[in-house]
């Protein structure tokens, strides 16, 4: 990747995690996250609006809306890498079709892969604009340099890069990493050299790698 970008001090979420003490307890290899299901509450929302939501759609939301509070950046556009994006509700979508033969809309309006950014900037308020980029092979460098485009070409001074994955169901297991966590993660990056952190260079690492390098050099 070509030129240099800042980031700001990174919004988290995972199950088993909770104080920034046990982010650098996970980011220098002590507490682990945890593979479950697990999601935030999502106080700060109406009941309606997060009744339905899934693992990933309420993680996205929460670290969109944590980041903005932290940085403080007002309405920004956003880029959203996931590399399997409404995973869980996929499956659920494929046992209907094989069972029942349709799939409701209810289910389907949900799935879609920009569902998690889109619930994220109606609960909180952005209307700049978002991209929601799926990498081929589950490439998170792809997905990263792709995401940092704007601000690399200079079409933008910054943009809020989020990232979520969501716990791969178990009939998908053999077909991902062991490694897969539920994560995600989001932070302001710019051009300009006012965010605390340089990106760092070892960009064909995975997410969580990544997110390590942010928090240790944050």
């Amino acid at each position: 990747m070509e030129g240099t970008v800042f980031c700001s001090r990174p919004a988290c979420w995972a199950p088993g995690l909770e104080s920034p003490g046990d982010w650098l307890s996970w980011a220098d290899g002590g507490k682990q996250i945890e593979k479950s299901s697990g999601s935030p509450p999502l106080a700060f929302t109406a009941p309606l609006f997060r009744r339905r939501l899934s693992q990933l759609s309420r993680m996205t939301v929460q670290v969109v809306h944590d980041a903005l509070e932290l940085t403080g950046c007002g309405d920004i556009k956003q880029s959203f890498v996931s590399l399997r994006g409404e995973i869980t509700r996929q499956i659920s979508m494929e046992k209907a079709l094989i069972t029942e033969e349709t799939v409701l809309p209810a289910a389907f309006s949900l799935s879609v892969f920009n569902a998690p950014i889109a619930l994220a900037a109606i609960a909180c308020g952005l209307k700049s604009g978002y991209s929601a980029i799926f990498p081929a092979g589950e490439s998170f460098h792809d997905g990263l340099v792709t995401a940092l485009a704007p601000v690399l070409s200079g079409s933008e001074d910054r943009i809020l890069l989020v990232y979520g994955d969501e716990l791969v169901p178990e009939e998908y297991s053999g077909l991902h990493s062991p490694d897969d966590e539920p994560l995600a993660f989001a932070c302001v990056v710019s051009a300009e050299a006012t965010e605390c952190c340089p990106i760092p260079c070892g960009l064909e690492a995975n997410p969580a790698q990544f997110l390590k390098q942010l928090l240790k050099e944050a």
